[in-house]
């Protein structure tokens, strides 16, 4: 199964669409909500070059930041 990688917030709508995207597309989502967990925050700054908007969604190795509808 492939799996996918989403730093977010929980009650961010964009990360909330994209997990869901992801789930219905048949995808492993292994999610982080970098706002509980400080150490997942600096991950997510790394992929994401410091910006710090979400989601950033990984998945295999091609990172984009936001989510706009699309799996």
């Amino acid at each position: 199964m492939d799996s996918v990688i989403i730093f977010g917030k929980n009650a961010c709508p964009f990360t909330t669409a994209a997990r869901e995207a992801h789930s219905a597309a048949g995808k492993d989502v292994i999610y982080h909500d970098v706002l509980s967990d400080p150490a997942r925050l600096d991950e997510m700054l790394q992929y994401s070059s410091g910006d710090r908007r979400v989601p950033v969604i990984v998945e295999q190795g091609n990172v984009t930041i936001g989510y706009h509808g699309k799996t």
